[in-house]
């Protein structure tokens, strides 16, 4: 049995979708007044002197704080069924159903939101390993439940979700830097489509 890992932002859909998630869910006063605030985080990110990290916690602290629960579950459950199919890449659709026929396991691996990733990868029968936001008594706090699964996160959880030993070859697909610890533990690599040197 063999193990295929997919980033999904920007390897299986054809760009990044967690800002249209963001755009979405987020009430657009309280959108209006965070661009404005985090404008200086935002242009930081672009200049390369602040981190992805650090803007998505300050977005989702400020954008999330105090949000019901079932408000952005059903935003999630929305999201899922009209944003995503459209942004969908053939390539990686097709790969995914090789790699199912295959009969091997087949896992995304993403920073994006659980809050709308699981209802995908349901449809599709596949396994998640994702970023979590935290709610308490049905509120959202504004925080992650954990680490952002970006960077060398992605390859932890991996590691602790699964038995790499187990399995005769492991695949991974990324698409940014935030991959390479995930890619780092496959033998056959793909970044951005094109196969990888092995090491």
């Amino acid at each position: 049995m063999n193990l295929a890992l997919f980033d999904f932002d920007g390897t299986i859909t054809t760009r990044e979708m967690l800002p249209d998630f963001i755009r979405q869910a987020i009430p657009p006063r309280r959108l209006a007044v965070g661009k404005v605030l985090l404008a200086p985080l935002v242009i930081g990110y672009r200049l390369g002197v602040v981190s992805g990290t650090v803007v998505r916690a300050a977005i989702v602290r400020f954008g999330f704080t105090g949000m019901p629960l079932a408000m952005l579950e059903a935003q999630g459950v929305s999201f899922a069924a009209s944003a995503l199919p459209p942004v969908m890449r053939a390539e990686a659709l097709a790969r995914i159903d090789w790699h199912k026929r295959q009969g091997d396991t087949v896992v995304v691996v993403s920073g994006a939101f659980d809050v709308y990733l699981r209802h995908w990868c349901r449809e599709h029968r596949l396994a998640l390993i994702c970023s979590t936001l935290e709610h308490r008594n049905g509120v959202m706090t504004g925080r992650y439940l954990g680490r952002q699964c970006v960077l060398e996160e992605k390859a932890q959880r991996v590691r602790a979700a699964y038995d790499l030993s187990r399995y005769g070859r492991i695949y991974a697909y990324g698409d940014t830097k935030e991959d390479l610890g995930l890619l780092a533990l496959a033998h056959e690599r793909y970044y951005r489509w094109q196969p990888m040197p092995p090491d």
